[in-house]
């Protein structure tokens, strides 16, 4: 689980932590896979431990070298 904090001005309730309310510089532990939908909204939320497993977006779409070969053959 990655964590967060909340630095929000006011105490918010967090549907996707079981209605969970969090108060202003809490620390809470967040779904792996949802610590981006976190860490994007920076007036609200502050990453402090990202995921351990989970493998940069930019990684993921990088062609293969066979995917490459084939749109290269296309182009010609």
């Amino acid at each position: 689980m990655a964590r967060v904090r909340y630095i929000g001005a006011e105490p918010v309730t967090v549907p996707e932590l079981g209605n969970r309310l969090v108060q202003p510089d809490e620390i809470v532990e967040v779904p792996d896979q949802r610590f981006d939908g976190y860490v994007c909204q920076p007036a609200v939320w502050e990453g402090i431990e990202e995921p351990k497993d989970e493998k940069p977006a930019a990684a993921l779409k990088k062609p293969t070298p066979a995917a490459k070969a084939a749109s290269s053959s296309k182009e010609g």
